[in-house]
């Protein structure tokens, strides 16, 4: 059905003025599969032939919506193409697809200031506007004294699982040097000592479950952390937390885990931030930040002048819609027991009701905790509830909330919501797939609030 009145999302710490559209023809041939990106990536293309522009001229405030008198296209047969000015420079988007799809804001000025990204939804016609930066890293911008708790995090559930290995076993398809610089801050980590009598010895295999995570042999959380504290070298503006958690095969203790991690990997504090509370941005710049999902042996307690050692998760609740650990530090939404395609519904509901707790919190030096969310669950014995297959439909659905729901202000009134509007920490299977990181573009295009120079109480005035 035709719609004339569209939605306008500005995620974005800059007002957006919304000048004109225009709906126009497309070559029968652009009628099935096409690249849109090469369709309109240079400037001739940048000004198709048009059946003439028409007038919107209204300005969308800083984190605000608004309603339009938008036509919407029919697409594949025709395109919209909605241009906008952003302090005096001119854009353009274009919608040619019948589904969900995200493009860059393209400008059509020389050197322009602005890097945007717009995410359509044809079935709401509504489009989303967030800001874009360099997804290596995206944190460069963002204030020092922000809590690190405070920003919207993307995140992948089991991070190494993308090697060749039982279906069940493999979250992943993108390895995680390319999460990282994809915008992925948030990597889960499981691991099992292979030598846990031996002090001298580092070895800890990358498991999942019981199961390694590769058909072809052991991997190892070594050559792992090497390349994270590469990628932390090459970008020292970012931080990545990583979750430690001990499972696999054999009699290891929690107490050796922490003896290994402590005395081989993150002893270094001008490499990993230890200490047992959550930090700024400022202070885990350049550092992982580990939080341990395992107990700590008994010297480790007396780090940090008697307060401990990390941020515990250790008492994490199991299959939880929502459990807040002891330490106060973390509240997660980890419900992974999805024995039927049906369940999966009630598992949208407990990550959107995850998503709405982080919305409310406001960064105002006060204390809150990570919010972690995994849109992640499984079933051995059911190959449509695989994870794979629950990220098809999970993932979508969240980015179809975050873009049209989340934290969203009342369209015609212009109510603010309470909080600053984070997602907390989404942790997700299977991003990268077929090149698509939509979803970590989306959750990193929430932090327009927590820029270097824009304040909140003046951008939503």
């Amino acid at each position: 059905m035709n719609s004339s009145r569209m939605t306008f999302r500005n995620l974005t710490s800059t007002t957006i003025h919304i000048k004109h559209y225009e709906i126009h023809d497309l070559p029968t041939h652009y009628g099935g599969r096409f690249n849109v990106t090469t369709l309109w990536s240079t400037p001739a293309n940048s000004k198709p032939l048009s059946n003439g522009l028409r007038d919107v001229s209204m300005f969308v405030k800083p984190f605000m919506t608004c309603k339009a008198n938008v036509e919407s296209a029919m697409v594949p047969h025709q395109s919209l193409t909605v241009f906008f000015e952003i302090q005096g420079e001119l854009y353009q988007t274009n919608i040619l697809k019948p589904v969900c799809n995200t493009q860059i804001l393209m400008p059509l000025t020389s050197d322009p200031t602005f890097s945007f990204t717009t995410v359509y939804h044809p079935e709401h016609h509504h489009l989303a506007i967030f800001f874009r930066d360099e997804t290596a890293s995206w944190m460069k911008n963002l204030r020092d004294q922000t809590l690190l708790s405070a920003l919207s995090i993307a995140g992948t559930h089991n991070s190494p699982t993308y090697h060749r290995a039982l279906p069940s076993v493999r979250c992943q398809v993108a390895p995680v040097r390319e999460q990282l610089q994809q915008g992925v801050r948030f990597l889960d980590i499981r691991v099992q000592p292979e030598s846990p009598l031996d002090p001298s010895q580092d070895g800890l295999i990358l498991v999942h479950g019981v199961f390694p995570i590769s058909l072809a042999g052991k991997r190892y959380f070594r050559t792992l952390v090497n390349e994270v504290l590469q990628f932390l070298e090459c970008n020292p503006s970012e931080t990545i937390i990583m979750s430690v958690k001990r499972e696999g095969p054999g009699n290891a203790t929690d107490a050796q885990l922490s003896r290994i991690m402590r005395d081989h990997y993150a002893g270094d504090v001008n490499k990993w931030f230890t200490a047992p509370r959550l930090p700024t941005l400022g202070e885990a710049r350049g550092k992982i930040v580990l939080i341990r999902r395992f107990g700590i042996e008994k010297r480790l307690h007396n780090e940090w002048g008697g307060a401990g050692w990390c941020i515990d998760g250790a008492a994490w609740a199991d299959n939880t819609p929502n459990t807040l650990c002891p330490s106060g530090n973390i509240c997660i939404q980890d419900f992974y027991e999805v024995s039927e395609i049906e369940t999966i519904q009630k598992k949208i509901e407990y990550a959107i009701d995850h998503l709405k707790r982080a919305a409310r919190c406001a960064c105002s030096g006060s204390k809150q905790p990570f919010f972690i969310n995994f849109l992640t669950a499984s079933n051995f014995w059911k190959q449509s509830c695989w994870p794979d297959q629950i990220a098809q439909k999970l993932n979508p659905r969240i980015m179809e909330y975050l873009c049209t729901e989340h934290h969203a202000p009342d369209a015609e009134q212009e109510d603010i919501p309470v909080g600053d509007g984070s997602t907390g920490i989404v942790v997700c299977d299977w991003v990268g797939h077929e090149g698509n990181w939509d979803i970590v573009r989306c959750i990193i295009g929430m932090n327009s609030r927590f820029e270097a120079n824009t304040f909140v109480h003046e951008a939503v005035q």
